[in-house]
């Protein structure tokens, strides 16, 4: 049986499965919008391709943020205090992108709207790749002592390791975003969103082979995990496949579904590999931090559970409601807000 610790590790680890999925393929549309959207107009349907959700999707983040803050204040410092500038930049980033997608309609000058156009882009790629570097560090291992404390070189953080997760997510994300953005529109941009995710699919099965690669050689999870991450391995590797092959058949939704599943695997095994740890320290197996060494007490993980229960399904019956009323696909007659 689970503990309560135990417990808040899983769930630590499906809220950002969940938050990979959904704001997976916000990013990608964000990139997207540079590479199939030709015209303004075109754009401005992709944007609101994802106006319905986007926000909602950064839910899932904040709330795995709480909950590790809540269930493991130690893991929580020792991350945030070690990741100061890189989440720094992550918090800036969201905050660039959300003001763009609301101010961009908000004047007809073409100047204005190329430089929300641009945050959008840029902030869109810039956030995987940060998010895929620092869950690569916490595979690879960082140098933390024996107080919990982090002081990361910048090549602790920086290396061809984390740079290479960092490129495999950023590149994922775009492609799952291109397949919800076929699934979102008609015409001449569907049918572009679908050319292009089936050119990336070659590029981002060698980038996932060679990340996979390295972290079979550079970090100890599958010392630890090795079954288990092999299985994750196996249908990481399928789903792809499956994926590529439902592009070919232009078949969105099951392509989309295939790469949804990929981060999904992917992320998963990031906390299947570290567990029980939840930071791997590179100065000693004694110093990593744990989902017991680093967890809160008994009592307020009890409490996190019950409000937990309560309030969840409230979200989850929200953003299923939310999906369902902004099914539709969008044309040019739709009124393009954003």
């Amino acid at each position: 049986m689970l503990s309560l610790s135990e417990l808040w590790f899983l769930l630590i680890a499906v809220l950002f499965v969940g938050f990979f999925f959904l704001e997976g393929f916000d990013f990608g549309v964000g990139m997207s919008t540079a590479m199939i959207g030709k015209t303004d107009r075109e754009r401005r349907t992709l944007i609101n391709s994802i106006g319905p959700f986007w926000d909602g999707n950064e839910v899932w983040l904040i709330t795995a943020g709480g909950a590790m803050f809540a269930a493991f204040p130690h893991w929580y410092a020792t991350l945030f205090s070690g990741f100061y500038l890189p989440l720094v930049v992550v918090l800036l980033a969201l905050i660039g992108r959300g003001v763009a997608f609301e101010f961009r309609s908000k004047m007809r000058h073409e100047r204005w709207r190329k430089t929300w156009d641009i945050i959008i882009v840029v902030s869109s790629a810039l956030l995987p790749f940060l998010f895929g570097v620092v869950f690569a560090t916490l595979m690879k291992g960082l140098p933390i002592d024996a107080q919990m404390q982090l002081r990361p070189s910048f090549l602790d953080i920086v290396n061809p390791y984390t740079v290479v997760g960092g490129l495999s997510v950023t590149l994922l994300c775009l492609v799952h975003g291109l397949l919800f953005a076929s699934l979102r529109t008609v015409g001449d941009l569907r049918e572009r969103a679908l050319s292009m995710a089936k050119k990336l699919m070659l590029p981002l099965a060698a980038i996932l082979a060679i990340y996979a690669v390295m972290t079979y050689f550079l970090t100890d999870v599958f010392a630890v995990r090795g079954w288990a991450l092999w299985i994750m391995v196996v249908l990481g590797a399928a789903s792809l496949g499956l994926a590529a092959y439902f592009v070919r058949q232009k078949r969105e939704a099951w392509a989309f579904g295939m790469t949804g599943a990929v981060i999904a695997i992917a992320f998963a095994s990031v906390f299947i590999g570290l567990f029980p740890r939840v930071m791997v320290s590179s100065m000693g197996s004694a110093f990593d931090l744990t989902v017991y060494n680093a967890s809160s007490g008994a009592y307020s993980l009890k409490v996190m559970t019950i409000v937990a229960c309560t309030l969840l399904p409230f979200v989850l019956g929200y953003q299923i409601w939310s999906y369902y009323i902004f099914r539709k696909r969008l044309n040019d007659q739709h009124h393009l807000e954003y």
